[in-house]
Formats: C-alpha cells, sequence, structure tokens
C-alpha cells in the first residue's frame, strides 16, 4: 500500500534525520570544534551577544547544508514521488527561506533574552526564562493568524454562506465566537486537505483548505468544523496550555540541572561559555524524546474526546466517517499503523481505531449510524 509505504520512508527519515542531527551536534562539541569556533569569532569582536549570534548563524548554516539531501528528500522529492506536492523546486526553496527568515526574526530576540537570564541568574535561570517563553507563546499564538499565516498563504473569507452558516450555528452551539472563517489556499504547496483553527481572543477563526472545500460534501465539512470545536468545547486548549506550560518549566528546569552537571565531562566549567550551549540542545532532544508518547497519549485523547463531541454535536456520524476516511486517504495517513508507532509517534489516532470509537459512541447513544448510501454500518 502507498500509504504505508510513504509513511513508512518519512518515519524512518525523521528518525535518520534525529539520531544524525543529535549525533553531529555531540560531536562538534565533544571534538572542541564548538569552542574553536567560539575562539575564531571571539577575535574579531568581544561582544557576547554578537559572539553568540555568529556562532548560532554559522553553526546553524551548517547544521542546514548537512542534513539538506535528508530535508530535500524527505519534504520534497518523497512528496512529489507519491504525487501530494503541488510545488516547483523553487518554489520548496521560497517557502523554506520564508521560513527560516521569520525563525530569525523571532528567534534572535528569544535567543538574547535566553543568555541575558543565563548571565543574570545563573543556575535558576530556567525559571525567568520559561516565563518569557510562556509570554512569548501566548503573544505569537494571538499574532500567529493576523500576521503569520498570511505571510505564506492567502486568505479570503468564505463566500459559501450556506456552509458558513451552518459553521457559524455549531460555532454558537458551542459557545464560541467565531465570526471570521476563512478558505485559504493550501493547493499551492499540496494535495493534502485540512481544516484549521487557530488564534486567541479576538483573533480566533476558522480556516478551511480549498483542497478541502472542493473535495468535501457540507456534511462532512460541518463535521470536521464540529470536531475541531470540540477542542473549545472540552477545554482542550485551556488544558494543553495549563499542561503545556508545566510541561515547559519542568522541562528547562530538568535540562538546567544536567546541562550544569555534564559541563566537566565536555570540559566547561561555566553555564555562560558559549561553547557550551549546544549541549543545552543534547538533553532537550533526550528529555523530548521521553516526553514525545507522554504527550502524544494526552494528545490521542483529546481527539477521541472531540470525535465524540462531532458525532453528538451533528448527529451524523455516517458523513464524519466518511470525511475521515477521505482524509486519510488523501493524506496518505497509515490506517493501521504498528501499536508501537502509533503509541510513540503519533498525536492522533489511526483512522481505524477512531470509527471503532465512533460506532461505539453511536452505540452507546441514540444516534443511528447510516451510510451515505443508506446502509447501516456494523
Amino acid at each position: 500500500m502507498n500509504s504505508k509505504k510513504y509513511n513508512n520512508i518519512k518515519l524512518a527519515v525523521g528518525i535518520l534525520k534525529g539520531a544524525a542531527g543529535f549525533i553531529l551536534l555531540f560531536l562538534f562539541v565533544w571534538l572542541g570544534f564548538s569552542s574553536m569556533l567560539t575562539s575564531w569569532i571571539s577575535d574579531f569582536t568581544d561582544n557576547n551577544y554578537l559572539i553568540l549570534l555568529a556562532f548560532v548563524f554559522i553553526s546553524g548554516i551548517s547544521a542546514s547544508v548537512i542534513s539538506f539531501p535528508l530535508s530535500y528528500y524527505s519534504s520534497f522529492y518523497l512528496e512529489h514521488k507519491f504525487k501530494l506536492s503541488n510545488q516547483t523546486f523553487l518554489k520548496w526553496i521560497w517557502e523554506s527561506l520564508k521560513g527560516v527568515f521569520l525563525s530569525i526574526i523571532i528567534g534572535i530576540p528569544l535567543l538574547f533574552l535566553f543568555y541575558f537570564t543565563l548571565q543574570q541568574f545563573d543556575s535558576l535561570w530556567w525559571l525567568p526564562f520559561a516565563i518569557i517563553v510562556f509570554l512569548f507563546s501566548v503573544v505569537l499564538a494571538k499574532i500567529f493568524p493576523v500576521f503569520i499565516l498570511p505571510l505564506f498563504y492567502k486568505m479570503t473569507p468564505l463566500n459559501d454562506d450556506k456552509l458558513k452558516e451552518r459553521i457559524t450555528r455549531l460555532s454558537s452551539e458551542a459557545g464560541v465566537a467565531v465570526e471570521n472563517i476563512f478558505r485559504f489556499n493550501m493547493s499551492k504547496n499540496t494535495k493534502k486537505a485540512n481544516a484549521v483553527f487557530t488564534g486567541i481572543g479576538k483573533t480566533k477563526r476558522i480556516l478551511l483548505g480549498d483542497t478541502l472545500l472542493e473535495n468535501y460534501s457540507d456534511d462532512e465539512i460541518e463535521t470536521i468544523v464540529a470536531h475541531e470545536l470540540g477542542h473549545y468545547k472540552k477545554k482542550h486548549i485551556i488544558k494543553n496550555i495549563f499542561t503545556g506550560t508545566v510541561f515547559s518549566f519542568l522541562t528547562l528546569y530538568l535540562i538546567s540541572l544536567l546541562y550544569q552537571k555534564s559541563l566537566p565531562f565536555f570540559g566547561f566549567t561555566q553555564i555562560t561559555e558559549i561553547a557550551a550551549l549546544p549541549i543545552l540542545s543534547l538533553w532537550a532532544a533526550l528529555i523530548g524524546l521521553i516526553q514525545t508518547p507522554l504527550t502524544n497519549m494526552l494528545s490521542r485523547k483529546y481527539e477521541y474526546e472531540a470525535d465524540k463531541y462531532a458525532v453528538l454535536s451533528t448527529s451524523n456520524p455516517s458523513a464524519f466517517i466518511s470525511a475521515l476516511e477521505k482524509l486519510t486517504e488523501q493524506n496518505l495517513a497509515d490506517k493501521l499503523p504498528h501499536p508501537f508507532i502509533e503509541w510513540f509517534f503519533y498525536s492522533h489516532p489511526s483512522m481505524s481505531k477512531r470509527i471503532e470509537s465512533i460506532n461505539k459512541t453511536v452505540n452507546e447513544g441514540t444516534i443511528s449510524l447510516v451510510t451515505s448510501s443508506g446502509k447501516e454500518l456494523s
């Protein structure tokens, strides 16, 4: 099956890229290359912030060059091989460069604030920096749909009054005031389909990909939107903010502790040594690896709850199942991944388990489960 082959290759390349990146970063510090680079930059300036900026820029460019073949294979070649991409090579490069420029604009202030807390608060740097990261994430969540997303996609108000009315009604029933419903040109990059709920406060909006609007019925789109509204209704957004904040504080604390204890192994003595800072990324990667299945388990729980809400709020489980099947087919998702792969890597349950859960919801309630052809599902 194409979908299983596609996902297995993507997973293998992702694991290879992560493992190779970790090993190369470890060797970069352990073999003294990070100290050599810092020493060389110091010949041009004695300003620690400029040294840090140059260090990150040079090492980042080097890492990008080394990882380019895998990035190209995974996000360009493979997408074309399986007929999922609409991008030319130049457009792929341009979209990637826009992402890099945006990362630089956002990343430099955060980088300087991080080093400032490191210098000012010594071993307690993790606490003020965790607060800064939280505030940054809130601001980004608010401005993302208004200022960032339009850099990558063209968004226009949904002009289908009938569908807009159905979505507005669903939103009202869920207690979510969403006045902004947009169509975005997802097809400029991919043949995949998706719908997005984004923003907080007054910037909340529903974004429907043109690939979704052109290939799915209003009933199917309604159930997809209902699923997203279920996340709001079940307070998953607030819960994710809370758990994300707790994980962020805990992770930064553990990183700071392990970083300080591991400095002598690499030949460093001070936590503020710029050449030692990549060690932070090593510990972050290891802790992230441990956290991945835990956060994914919680995410899958929320997805089941949102699925249940979609079914109960629309009373149209057949349309939702049809939408899930079409999304799985169109996006080449693995319908039945290996249990361990799903447990460790998947933030969403597989389609087979989601349909099984929907059947259970229907059997427990008063909704009759009927397919579009009028036949009852077993």
